[in-house]
């Protein structure tokens, strides 16, 4: 509700001056008034522009939290209460799936047969197929204009001409999602890209993802979809991988990648500007911050993001002695899935502890 105030009058000095006191104490008073009124527009001025960059900073921010990606989970008005086991974990995921490694016994579930695009978590699959094919981790594959975004003109850090080993790629895609280097895993793939997304699809029956439906080796694509009980499924697979599991875990790697450097160089008493090559040590760092923390031991880890699917995050991790699955698809906001992460870990945690109360008392 809006609320309007008149301003505060000024005291009637110079009348109350005029009626006892001689002409200068008049020229005075007069003077200190046009001073204060003059104090009082600059500060009010001052203010009200104040006011009007606080106003357009909160309405920027209220465009941004307010704008709806109108994501398939999103437009079909699934339920954000559907949960098997617990209905106060208030998780921002449109979709979430928590799901005991072992047993696999579903602990948490919303709107999982919903299928939906899935970004960058394709890179696993991705991952997978290219493994699968055996070629040689050390070969060198140069990055192309092939390899460009030409579907949403992402950017990328890799530049055109750049030369790095199979499994330097690896570590960009699944860390860094670069998607330059899951387009250029794809294309150095036998048969090329066709044949690497026919693989990715006979992987995904394979496995048992039901609805899972792949297009290409980045997830840019939105067509790339599948359900949270697919990537279940898919996470568990690329569990079984040992460099997926070393790679995707990783908090950040370092890779070394051709630029140029501009240097002064003096020749017959000129200085000139000559522009070199050279090589550079670049740190990518995991798109999952929780790879970071100490508080977490996760053994597979998958961001993902294009405006069709939302935030999206997958991980294996091992919470309060138990080997975990969590699916989190179309997050609401940049950090809601970080944050429904960790809130599926203090659930889990302290779920372990009622567990183990009961037993000490039963015993």
């Amino acid at each position: 509700m809006a609320f309007l105030a008149s301003p505060m009058a000024l005291p009637p000095e110079a009348e109350a001056a005029s009626r006892t006191q001689n002409k200068t104490h008049k020229v005075k008073a007069g003077k200190a008034k046009s001073k204060t009124a003059k104090t009082g527009k600059a500060k009010a001025k001052k203010v009200s522009l104040k006011s009007a960059r606080k106003g357009f900073k909160a309405s920027k921010r209220a465009r941004v939290v307010a704008e709806n990606p109108n994501t398939p989970l999103r437009t079909l008005k699934v339920s954000y209460d559907n949960s098997w086991q617990d209905n106060d974990l208030d998780l921002k995921s449109a979709a979430a799936l928590v799901v005991d490694q072992k047993s696999g016994e579903a602990l948490y579930a919303k709107n999982v047969e919903v299928a939906t695009p899935i970004a960058s978590i394709t890179k696993l699959m991705t991952a997978m197929v290219a493994l699968d094919a055996r070629l040689p981790l050390d070969e060198e594959i140069v990055i192309s204009a092939d390899d460009m975004d030409r579907l949403k003109g992402t950017g990328s850090r890799l530049a055109l001409g750049t030369r790095l080993t199979r499994e330097e790629l690896l570590h960009l895609a699944l860390i860094a999602s670069e998607n330059r280097a899951a387009a250029a895993l794809s294309r150095a793939y036998p048969g090329g890209r066709d044949a690497f997304i026919a693989a990715m699809n006979r992987k995904a029956r394979e496995i048992g993802m039901k609805q899972a439906h792949f297009v290409d080796g980045t997830g840019l694509n939105s067509d790339n979809r599948a359900t949270a009980s697919d990537l279940v499924r898919m996470v568990d697979a690329a569990y079984q991988y040992p460099l997926i599991r070393q790679i995707s875990s990783a908090g950040s790697y370092d890779v070394s990648v051709p630029g140029r450097k501009v240097v002064r160089v003096k020749e017959k008493g000129k200085v000139r500007r000559v522009a070199r090559s050279v090589t550079r040590q670049v740190a990518f760092h995991n798109t999952n911050s929780l790879t970071r923390s100490q508080d977490w031991d996760i053994g597979v880890s998958k961001t993902g993001y294009i405006n069709e699917a939302g935030r999206c995050l997958v991980m294996q991790a091992s919470i309060a002695e138990r080997k975990v699955i969590i699916v989190l698809l179309d997050s609401w906001g940049k950090w809601s899935r970080i944050g429904d992460a960790q809130r599926i870990k203090k659930w889990l945690e302290k779920d372990n502890q009622v567990a183990s109360r009961s037993h000490r008392n039963s015993a």
